[in-house]
C-alpha cells in the first residue's frame, strides 16, 4: 500500500469521528477506501434502509490511528452523510 495510513488500518478497527462518536467497524482497506462491516450499516442513520450492505469511507477523511482506534477529520453525523453503499 502506497499510503502510509491505509497500511495503518487493520480489519475489527473502530472507526471514530473527531467528535468521538462511532461511524463503523472495519472490515479492510479496498483502494483508496475504508470498507465497514455490514453490522454497522445502520450505525447512526435513522431506520433500516441502509442495512444489510457494506459501507466505505474515503481514506481521505481519515485524521489519523489512534491505538485500536481510525480517527476522522469529520464528526460522525457528516461522516454518516459521506458513506458511500457497495
Amino acid at each position: 500500500m502506497s499510503n502510509p495510513i491505509a497500511a495503518q488500518i487493520r480489519e475489527h478497527m473502530e472507526v471514530i469521528g473527531a467528535d468521538g462518536v462511532h461511524v463503523g467497524t472495519v472490515d479492510h482497506v479496498d483502494g483508496d477506501r475504508i470498507k465497514l462491516t455490514k453490522k454497522d450499516s445502520s450505525a447512526g442513520i435513522e431506520g433500516e434502509a441502509h442495512q444489510g450492505h457494506h459501507h466505505y469511507l474515503s481514506l481521505g477523511l481519515v485524521a489519523g490511528v489512534e491505538g485500536d482506534k481510525v480517527r476522522l477529520s469529520a464528526n460522525g453525523d457528516v461522516a454518516y452523510s459521506m458513506e458511500e453503499e457497495g
